[in-house]
């Protein structure tokens, strides 16, 4: 087996990222992602782009300023399926913490699916803990274009930042 090494940066995620995402999700998805961008233009939440030097997105998720007062909010967290379990996500997850301090802010808080056990280990190992569930749900494209809904419960997670 070979190591590689990728030095990896984290910046803002723009339109032209979008393109490259495909891995993130549907199109459905993806113009949701969009849409944050303008709000990520007025300062309401960040948008994060992972990359290493080809400058093309490996990772991507947002902090949301405006879930709750005084939290950032980590949302829509995903990291390219062929390059999970090599420490992207929790580089993704340390810059959009560095975003919510930057701010002046000293909690960060998620919600991860109930079904997904290797993402809630990930917050965990970084720190975060448990402190309740709540229902969620949102409208999916299946690969033929037709949309349903997605119904799905959620651990809620927090960590205090120093």
């Amino acid at each position: 087996m070979i190591d590689v090494v990728l030095k990896l940066s984290a910046r803002h995620f723009v339109h032209a990222d979008l393109v490259s995402c495909t891995w993130a999700g549907s199109e459905l998805h993806l113009a949701g992602v969009a849409a944050q961008l303008e709000r990520a233009r007025l300062g309401e939440v960040d948008y994060l782009a992972v990359c290493p030097a080809t400058d093309i997105p490996v990772a991507k998720g947002g902090v949301d300023y405006r879930v709750k007062e005084g939290v950032g909010t980590l949302w829509q967290l995903a990291v390219h399926p062929a390059l999970q379990s090599c420490g992207i996500g929790t580089f993704l997850v340390e810059a959009a913490e560095l975003r919510i301090k930057n701010r002046g802010l000293r909690q960060a808080e998620l919600g991860v699916e109930e079904n997904n056990p290797r993402a809630r280990a990930l917050y965990e190992r970084l720190g975060y803990v448990a402190y309740d569930r709540q229902p969620d749900a949102w409208d999916e494209q299946a690969p033929d274009g037709t949309l349903r809904r997605y119904e799905t419960m959620c651990t809620l997670m927090r960590k205090e930042l120093s």
